[in-house]
C-alpha cells in the first residue's frame, strides 16, 4: 500500500518545500509516500473558472488508477481532530490494500467528475490556506497520524 499526495501546481516556495521535505523524510519510516505535482495550466486568462476546473479535473483523473481510494482535501469535507484522522487512516490501512490518494485541487476547487470519482472528502480547517501551505500542513498531519498509531510521543493530548 502506498499513500500519494496529488496536487495541482508545483511547490515554488522554498520554505514550504523545506517543511514538506522534513515530514516526507519522517513519513518514509512508516509508509511508502509520494508527492505527485501536476503542472499548472498555462495561458488560462481567457478561461472561465469552470473551464479551469474542468481541465484541471481531467489532469487529476488521468493520475488516478481505478482501484485508488481517493480523498479530496476540500473545504466542504469532514473535519477531524488529529486523533480522529489517525484512527480513520488506521482503519483504512487495515481494511484495504488499495493505495490512498489525497488530492489538493487548484485555486477554484474540483470539477464535478473529480467529486464523482472521490471516495471521501476531508477539510483541514474552516479557514482557507494557500495551496502551497496545505501541502506542508497535510504532510505533517500524515506524519502525526502515524506517530499516534504507534503510540510515539510526537502528539500530545
Amino acid at each position: 500500500m502506498k499513500i500519494t499526495l496529488l496536487t495541482v501546481g508545483k511547490t515554488d516556495k522554498a520554505w514550504v518545500k523545506e517543511g514538506m521535505d522534513i515530514y516526507m523524510s519522517r513519513l518514509s519510516h512508516y509508509v511508502k509516500f509520494s508527492l505527485n505535482e501536476i503542472p499548472e495550466l498555462k495561458n488560462v486568462s481567457a478561461l472561465s473558472k469552470d473551464e479551469i476546473k474542468s481541465r484541471e479535473g481531467e489532469l487529476i483523473l488521468k493520475n488516478l488508477r481505478p482501484d485508488d481510494f481517493v480523498v479530496l482535501l476540500d473545504e466542504h469535507g469532514k473535519e477531524y481532530t488529529s486523533m480522529e484522522f489517525s484512527k480513520k487512516l488506521e482503519n483504512r490501512l487495515a481494511g484495504s490494500s488499495n493505495d490512498i490518494v489525497f488530492v489538493v485541487g487548484g485555486a477554484y476547487g474540483f470539477s464535478a467528475p473529480v467529486y464523482a470519482r472521490s471516495n471521501s472528502k476531508i477539510s483541514l480547517s474552516k479557514m482557507t490556506f494557500s495551496h502551497q501551505m496545505v501541502r506542508a500542513i497535510f504532510i505533517e498531519q500524515l506524519y502525526r497520524a502515524f506517530t499516534i498509531m504507534r503510540g510515539e510521543p510526537y502528539h500530545h493530548e
